[in-house]
C-alpha cells in the first residue's frame, strides 16, 4: 500500500460515528512482547474482540518501523471506555501505549466554531 493509499485510510477511520470517539493507539513492545512477538498477529485477532467488550471497534492496525511498533486506529464510545480498555491491554503485559484522541475535518469544525 503506497503511503498516499494508507494517508487517506487513516484520514476515512478518522471520521468516526456521531455516537463513538476516534482515537490513535500507539505501542511498543515490551520485553515479554518481543520475547514472543510471532504471537503478535493472534495477540491483534484477540484485541479486536476485547474492543467488541468495551463497545468499540478498531479500524486498522498497522506493524509499523521505528520509535513504536504498531500503530491502531479505534473507535470507542467514550474516554472511559478507552482508558479502561487500555488498562486491560497494559495488565497483559505485552505492549506499553499511548493514546491519542483523533478529530474528523467535520468534528474539528465544530470546535473550532466555539472559539472565540
Amino acid at each position: 500500500m503506497s503511503s498516499a493509499n494508507a494517508a487517506d485510510l487513516v484520514l476515512r477511520s478518522c471520521e468516526g460515528s456521531a455516537s463513538m470517539s476516534t482515537y490513535v493507539i500507539l505501542a511498543r513492545f515490551t520485553d515479554q512482547g518481543i520475547r514472543s512477538v510471532k504471537e503478535t498477529t493472534k495477540r491483534a485477532d484477540a484485541l479486536k474482540e476485547m474492543v467488541k467488550r468495551f463497545g468499540g471497534t478498531i479500524n486498522l492496525i498497522y506493524w509499523t518501523l521505528g520509535h513504536y511498533d504498531l500503530v491502531t486506529v479505534v473507535d470507542a464510545p467514550d474516554d472511559a471506555s478507552l482508558t479502561a480498555l487500555l488498562l486491560s491491554i497494559g495488565a497483559q503485559g505485552n505492549v506499553r501505549t499511548e493514546a491519542l484522541r483523533a478529530f474528523s475535518a467535520d468534528e474539528i469544525g465544530k470546535i473550532l466554531a466555539k472559539t472565540v
